[in-house]
């Protein structure tokens, strides 16, 4: 049982900003589970900077780009993917829960933040 999703979705609309001008926003709600969401939540947390840039993010709107391996049509590809700088396209992301993945984001944001603020 995922303890976190309850967590998760009733952040679903949050947006925080921080002093620095850097800001975070989380979406997250409850989709019909499917072979590229089958923990059944569609979500995205992203931090922007203070020019509205998205500088990190988990997401998984749509499949991860990966260059460096033709992908199959008929091969099942979760969605589940981070973006880790302000120019990546997307790397995937192993789901397992919401509260794993709140604490990665939460995690990264602070350690963003803290370099912003140095």
């Amino acid at each position: 049982m995922d303890y976190g999703l309850e967590t998760l979705l009733s952040l679903h609309g949050t947006k925080y900003e921080y002093a620095c001008g850097y800001w975070y926003e989380i979406i997250a709600y409850r989709v019909e589970p499917g072979i590229n969401r089958p923990h059944g939540i569609r979500y995205s947390l992203t931090l922007h900077d203070r020019h509205n840039q998205r500088v990190y993010g988990m997401d998984n709107a749509h499949a991860p780009h990966c260059p460096q391996k033709r992908m199959s049509r008929a091969r099942i590809q979760r969605w589940d993917h981070v973006h880790q700088t302000l120019t990546d396209k997307g790397k995937p992301y192993d789901f397992v829960d919401a509260a794993q993945l709140m604490e990665h984001f939460f995690t990264a944001v602070d350690d963003i933040i803290a370099q912003v603020i140095q």
